[in-house]
Parts: structure tokens; C-alpha cells; sequence
């Protein structure tokens, strides 16, 4: 028998490796190209935000009434407040409800899914008009009443941090569900094994191997509900105490101010480029790079 060689090893180790990407090939020049093409797009949209805000040059901003400066600065600390407010929120309600969807099963488990699911799909000015039936008529008329007496009225800051919940939550219980399911559930029942509780297991266990998703998904909550405005303008509407970056960039837009709604657009591109990066940053493939 022929001893093997060194060449018929390398041979060998060749057929073993997968192939290399032919960057000639019709699949990858079709799918590298529209890849190409969308992101030129995107790219050429926030150009044209900066490119006509640098054709105005800096004459607009002294041009500009005190008073919409004001405004604007006030629309962007409301903006920070209420959004962060309402990531404090969906961080204490999404986290458990994405375990039980992870880790518990019951009947109607899919309808349950689908409920969870369906702001994401439906267009968020529905959340508005929701929000208006449901404390306007039947048993939500009452819970207004007490909330007024709290001075907590849909129509000030209470109801945009309530719009932005209900438009932004479902992403986080999405992503905080994917996460958990990502545990191995045998190291859970080895925990429970040695002597810790369902809720020592969850703190010690679960959570820490699911941070990094939970925490991804908080970040995109986040990242929409800062941008939310269909349900904001049917619950909360324009008023000068409960303006947003999203209304104020409307109702400045409505008014003639083209220079403002576009600076008003980039501040949000730029918020919401940092928080995607976060969120790839903190996804597996983002965390190998």
C-alpha cells in the first residue's frame, strides 16, 4: 500500500474546506448589487437632509423667532424624558412577558403570540384612535376620570409616554423571547437541581446568558418610540407643553419652516444611528468583528 504524501494530504484538507465565494457569480453580483443600490439610497436621502441645510448656510438660524428656537429645545428634552420613561417601562414589563413566551406553555399560546405581535404590523395611528375609544366609552371613561384627578391626563406627557409604550413594547418582548430561547434550558434545570428557586434561577441564570439580546431590544424599543407621531397627534396633538421631535418637525414643517423640520430630521437620524449601532454592536456577529 502507497504511503500518503503530503500533496495528497493538502488534496484532501481542499475537498474538506467549503468553497470560496466566486464574487463572479450571477447570485452574487445580483444580491451584492441591490445590497449596493439600497444602501446608496439610504445614503443619498440623509445627503440631501445635509447638503440643503448647507445651502442655507447659517443665516436661517438668526433668522429664526426665539420662540421656535425655544421650542425646538423644548420638543427635544420632552422627546428624551417621555422616551426614556417609556424604556423603563417596557424594560420591567417586556423582560418577564418575553421568559413566559420563552419558557412557559399554555393554551391559546399562539393567539397570545399574535396579540403581542400586532403593534408592531399595524399602522400606529390605529394605537391613537384606540387610545381615544377606549377612554372615551365603556370602562376606560372611569380610569380617565381618576387619572384626571391625578393630573394625569392622555393629553399631556402620561398619554405620549402611553402611545410610545404601546407602539414600542412588542419589539422588546420580541427580542427579549428570541434571547431566552437561546438559553439552554438544561442549565436552568441544573441550577434548579442544586437547590436555587424558579426566581434565583431567572436572576442568576437566565437573564445574565440573555443580557445582550434584552438589551438590543430595548435599545430599537427605544429608537421607535422616540420616532413615534401618528398616535401622539391624535391623543396628545400640538399643544406647546406636549410638542415632541416628531411634532414639532411636522407642525414646522406645516408652517414654512423647511430648515427646521430638516435639522429636526438629523438629530433623529443621528439617535437612531447610535442606537443601531449599539444594537449590532451587541448582536453575535457585531460582537465578533
Amino acid at each position: 500500500m502507497k504511503p500518503a504524501t503530503k500533496r495528497d494530504d493538502s488534496r484532501t484538507a481542499s475537498r474538506r474546506r467549503p468553497g470560496r465565494r466566486r464574487w463572479n457569480s450571477p447570485l452574487v453580483v445580483v444580491c451584492g448589487g441591490l445590497l449596493s443600490l439600497f444602501v446608496m439610497m439610504i445614503g443619498c436621502l440623509v445627503a440631501a437632509d445635509v447638503s440643503y441645510l448647507l445651502s442655507k448656510g447659517t443665516g436661517w438660524i438668526h433668522d429664526l423667532d426665539s420662540r421656535v428656537i425655544d421650542q425646538v429645545k423644548f420638543a427635544l428634552r420632552m422627546s428624551l424624558a417621555t422616551s426614556l420613561t417609556t424604556l423603563v417601562l417596557i424594560m420591567l414589563t417586556a423582560v418577564p412577558i418575553g421568559y413566559a413566551l420563552a419558557r412557559f406553555r399554555f393554551p391559546g399560546r399562539s393567539l397570545v403570540n399574535t396579540v403581542v405581535d400586532a403593534p408592531i404590523v399595524l399602522p400606529p395611528v390605529v394605537v391613537g384612535i384606540s387610545l381615544l375609544a377606549f377612554f372615551g366609552y365603556g370602562a376606560g371613561k372611569p380610569l380617565r376620570m381618576a387619572l384626571d384627578s391625578l393630573e394625569l391626563s392622555i393629553g399631556s406627557a402620561f398619554g405620549i409616554v402611553m402611545s410610545q409604550y404601546l407602539v414600542a413594547v412588542s419589539y422588546c418582548i420580541r427580542s427579549a423571547k428570541t434571547a431566552f430561547q437561546g438559553v439552554d434550558p438544561s442549565l436552568e434545570q441544573v441550577a434548579r437541581v442544586m437547590g436555587c428557586s424558579e426566581w434565583r434561577t431567572f436572576w442568576r441564570v437566565s437573564l445574565p446568558l440573555a443580557h445582550h439580546g434584552i438589551v438590543a431590544g430595548g435599545v430599537m424599543a427605544w429608537a421607535r418610540a422616540i420616532g413615534v407621531f401618528g398616535p401622539l397627534m391624535v391623543v396628545v396633538g400640538t399643544g406647546p407643553r406636549v410638542l415632541v421631535m416628531p411634532t414639532t418637525m411636522w407642525l414646522e414643517l406645516s408652517t414654512g419652516h423647511m430648515e427646521v423640520a430638516v435639522a429636526i430630521a438629523l438629530i433623529m437620524l443621528g439617535l437612531a444611528g447610535v442606537a443601531l449601532t449599539v444594537v449590532h454592536w451587541l448582536s453575535p456577529e457585531g460582537a465578533a468583528v
